[in-house]
């Protein structure tokens, strides 16, 4: 496989799987035709990446062109592949291949471009590329929790709100949806109670038991219920409880559907079923490209910040966020290398972080005029852990 070149190739194709591997780029025809139409409308031919990354930014940030998510995502591709990469390497999951994690997360773009800042220099695909990672070591995370339960313990650790959420995404009506829940609240009040926190194979209810709560949920449905419909029995609560579950699992860990899959009516793939463009464009090449411009100098000015910054770190800290970021030690090597016990390593390092994090927010406010607040921490922060790796493996990847 191949890297992608030219700007239709790079905003207008998605990476296609067989099996486990990458296997190529498959053209969106519809996104192609676009990319050619505003290229034809250009007074110079444009063939600069920057330039069209902020194109595209600006028509989605103005809502009036439907296609620049679109477009988007074919160039946020690649940065998506390597992020399920390095994730599902990492992060032992015999359930979910590579394609799968990459699936899981092809989709966040949006979520990506509501975060991203762009008046503050950062680069798309660095910060596209630790939300990626985010997205998924949570989705994995609480995967694997729910792997490792069984129904009852999954039914104790829910919440009801949570609860609510996947039965109503099941199909169930609001009146079926009440039932389920009052069973579970009597399951909660009558079982999960008696047992230890941290047992994970909570065990199913005896008959006992089921029958006791059938009787509970008989009790409070004609004051509880908006019908109160008719009694339950220990082995119809037991169906209900097990239901309850399943329609967790599902809401919580859906089964990924590939986004080339075709359509019921087989007209063609998700991909083709975008909405139809409008022709006219709302941007100026000169704005872009000043835009373009100013952005490069913030980047170059945000990387000399956090150079010198980690340069006035002391040696010990130097090399822990070196050996860190270069990723080739565990953290009880680098304790080792360093001469400090292996505990003090993540506390260190999260110190380190913070100090560049403070020098990066002290230039950001003073030299861009940017009110600090959390949202805009907490995207620095992001921006910062990408900017880091990049830093310490400068070396390019690409899609062979």
């Amino acid at each position: 496989m191949r890297s992608r070149q030219g700007i239709t190739e790079l905003f207008a194709t998605f990476l296609q799987f067989d099996a486990d591997r990458a296997v190529g780029w498959a053209t969106d025809a519809r996104l192609r035709r676009n990319i050619t139409n505003r290229q034809q409308k250009l007074s110079k031919p444009e063939d600069s990446e920057d330039f069209w990354v902020s194109y595209w930014y600006k028509e989605w940030q103005s809502q009036t062109q439907n296609l620049a998510s679109a477009h988007l995502t074919a160039y946020l591709q690649e940065v998506c592949y390597w992020a399920a990469n390095k994730t599902a390497t990492n992060f032992s999951s015999a359930q979910y291949t590579l394609p799968d994690c990459f699936q899981a997360i092809a989709t966040k773009t949006d979520k990506v471009l509501q975060g991203f800042k762009p008046n503050m220099g950062f680069n798309i695909k660095n910060y596209a590329s630790a939300i990626f990672s985010s997205e998924l070591k949570e989705l994995l995370r609480q995967q694997k929790e729910v792997d490792i339960s069984t129904d009852w313990r999954l039914l104790r650790k829910v919440t009801q709100k949570r609860l609510i959420e996947s039965l109503e995404n099941s199909g169930l009506n609001p009146q079926i949806v009440e039932r389920y829940v009052l069973v579970w609240k009597s399951y909660q009040a009558l079982y999960a109670p008696r047992k230890e926190k941290g047992t994970r194979k909570l065990a199913k209810p005896d008959d006992a038991v089921l029958q006791s709560i059938a009787q509970l949920y008989n009790q409070q449905r004609q004051s509880q219920l908006s019908q109160s419909g008719p009694e339950c029995k220990g082995k119809t609560a037991e169906k209900c409880l097990v239901a309850c579950a399943k329609a967790v699992r599902a809401y919580l860990y859906p089964n990924m559907t590939s986004l080339n899959a075709t359509t019921g009516d087989n007209s063609g793939e998700f991909q083709d079923i975008l909405p139809q463009l409008r022709q006219d464009s709302l941007l100026s090449e000169i704005e872009v490209e000043e835009e373009i411009q100013e952005r490069k100098t913030q980047q170059s000015k945000i990387g000399d910040v956090l150079i010198a910054a980690i340069s006035e770190l002391d040696e010990q800290g130097q090399n822990i966020i070196k050996y860190y970021y270069q990723g080739d030690l565990k953290q009880s090597e680098i304790a080792k290398k360093i001469g400090v016990k292996q505990y003090t390593i993540s506390r260190k390092l999260s110190k380190y972080k913070e100090t560049l994090l403070l020098k990066l927010a002290t230039w950001t406010k003073e030299s861009m005029h940017i009110s600090l607040d959390s949202s805009v921490l907490d995207y620095m922060s992001t921006v910062l852990e990408e900017w880091l790796q990049n830093y310490y493996k400068p070396e390019t990847q690409e899609l062979n």
